[in-house]
């Protein structure tokens, strides 16, 4: 898969965070993989679990620079993925129906 290069040493910490998903991570990307969903393609963003309330403060931040480069975040629980992964993904592939306003200067 060709794409941006990566900080040296973040692909052993991707690997090492893949290895070490959680079981639910692990079923969603199943889930992705084996289901098209709305004809996109996902890549894995790899992190640790986001509980405390520093994790959320980080979230927070970082969904803040996310939505003001106009990227959208979709959080789903574990349970929502072990009880109901068919819901989780077809939020996801109606979330990437949904309209998306155009850019200035962009073709697509």
């Amino acid at each position: 898969m060709g794409g941006r290069a990566m900080p040296t040493g973040s692909a052993s910490v991707a690997r090492t965070l893949r290895r070490n998903a959680t079981n639910a991570a692990r079923r969603l990307w199943q889930g992705l993989r084996r289901k098209e969903v709305a004809g996109f393609r996902f890549r894995r963003q790899d992190g640790a679990t986001h509980s405390t309330d520093g994790e959320h403060a980080r979230d927070a931040d970082r969904t803040a620079v996310l939505a003001a480069q106009r990227f959208a975040l979709l959080r789903f629980t574990n349970d929502e993925v072990f009880h109901n992964l068919d819901g989780v993904l077809e939020t996801i592939r109606l979330r990437l129906k949904e309209p998306r306003p155009r850019v200035e200067g962009s073709t697509t």
